[in-house]
């Protein structure tokens, strides 16, 4: 049967956590609708991934952060161009260069990579930084959207179904109550 906790593992505390998160939610529901026989427990799936994968608000500031990381990556790409012209002045120094000569060559190498490792830790947490951003607010608008989506279809709660990027919680659902073609409907609707 191999080492079951290991597989766990790998894919960390969270996803332990995200599993009993929405069993807790399930069997909350499930108590809280005990006590009134006649009503039934409605859950439904979303693949909120997709919604913002496929709708057109979505598409857009998918693009615009890709167009952002690109910029980036261009002014990475020219600083490290340079960097390698001043490494192969360096190397390809005559042998009768004075020392001065070796030293001021070397500092302005290390000033420019210094200066290069810096630039890439900051567009590295600027890309972050708009990546977090964009989530939290696609985050709020998936949430609204699915609340009224849930609610006049009359379902109690809503499950993300997950994808293979993203954590998987949702082994199975009927494809009669998966939301997300509802959901990505009107997401378009409400934020074209």
């Amino acid at each position: 049967m191999g080492n079951v906790t290991g597989r766990w593992r790998v894919k960390g505390v969270g996803m332990r956590r995200a599993g009993w998160s929405a069993l807790g939610v399930v069997l909350t529901l499930g108590l809280a609708g005990a006590g009134e026989a006649a009503d039934t427990i409605k859950v439904a799936v979303v693949d909120q991934q997709a919604v913002v994968e496929r709708s057109v608000a979505g598409k857009r500031a998918l693009e615009t952060l890709k167009e952002f990381s690109v910029s980036r990556q261009r002014i990475l790409a020219a600083d490290s161009e340079e960097m390698q012209g001043l490494e192969k002045d360096l190397r390809e120094s005559p042998p009768n260069l004075s020392e001065a000569a070796k030293r001021d060559k070397q500092e302005r190498f290390r000033v420019k990579y210094e200066g290069y490792q810096r630039r890439l830790q900051d567009f590295q947490r600027e890309v972050q930084t708009k990546q977090k951003e964009l989530d939290a607010e696609y985050q709020k608008k998936i949430k609204e959207v699915v609340g009224d989506v849930a609610q006049k279809q009359g379902f109690t709660a809503v499950l993300d179904k997950g994808s293979d990027a993203t954590l998987k919680i949702v082994i199975y659902a009927q494809p009669a109550v998966d939301l997300t073609e509802a959901v990505l409907k009107e997401f378009d609707r409400r934020y074209k």
